[in-house]
């Protein structure tokens, strides 16, 4: 249910950024919202002010989309039949993932590097200096292929759009005196959610038939032993590994690390 909450605005002003940073913030949470309801919806006056007031309180984007793209798994985990219609469903999961994510800040200048890293390293499979390694080649290589790709396209501009929010999260993850590899986890989650839609718009209609014959034919020797919604899923997963083969792109999940 949709959180009726009233919204408070900060009456600090907020600090200074780009133009571009400042707009992208507004494009990037409306291009999500509008990606995860699965129809095209104009945001609302209301939407905009509560957007308006996430930015001037310093809520980070990536916490921000992070918290959109869980809420609507929620949702869909729950198969209401009522759709989404605002972006106040997700205010509550915003305000609790900032909180969280205001948390893992605490401490983060006061300690040194070696009293934060451990803690974290503790209660992660993989270490910090791995997982910065993973994502900084991960965003290296997302810029690469943005930059071979000529004429641009739907996937130029997420690949563009992934580059920059991985710059984010990394910076994130690094300076964080408690970071949370779940948390970082379901952020690299959506961003391959994003590249993999782009996909879907850029492949042409043959390459993408071909894909799915492909596919098609590798499990249909299964589909009798299996349920019909893990058949749906494996065959899902292999098709989403095959078009991201046929791009080159890597995943960012720490599953590839």
């Amino acid at each position: 249910m949709p959180v009726n909450r009233e919204i408070k605005f900060q009456t600090q002003s907020p600090k200074h950024t780009s133009p571009l940073n400042y707009f992208s913030y507004f494009s990037e949470i409306e291009d999500t919202f509008i990606r995860r309801r699965g129809k095209h919806l104009m945001l609302s006056p209301i939407d905009w002010a509560l957007i308006e007031s996430w930015k001037e309180r310093g809520v980070p984007l990536h916490v921000v989309l992070r918290a959109i793209e869980h809420a609507f798994d929620s949702h869909e985990a729950k198969k209401r039949k009522r759709s989404v219609k605002t972006l106040l469903y997700c205010q509550e999961e915003v305000e609790a993932q900032y909180a969280e994510w205001l948390e893992t800040r605490v401490g983060g200048h006061e300690a040194s590097a070696a009293e934060s890293a451990e803690p974290a390293d503790s209660v992660s499979p993989f270490s910090r200096e791995a997982v910065l390694a993973h994502l900084l080649r991960s965003r290296e290589r997302l810029a690469e292929l943005a930059e071979q790709r000529l004429p641009s396209d739907d996937l130029t501009e997420a690949l563009t759009r992934a580059v920059n929010l991985l710059a984010d999260i990394r910076e994130d993850y690094e300076t964080s005196a408690q970071p949370d590899t779940r948390k970082l986890e379901d952020s690299l989650s959506g961003l391959d959610r994003l590249l993999d839609d782009a996909i879907r718009t850029t492949i042409s209609p043959a390459d993408l038939e071909s894909a799915e014959q492909a596919v098609e034919s590798q499990v249909q020797p299964y589909k009798r032993q299996m349920e019909k919604s893990a058949y749906q899923q494996t065959r899902d997963n292999l098709l989403r590994r095959r078009l991201r083969e046929h791009f080159d792109l890597p995943r960012l999940s720490l599953f590839y690390l």
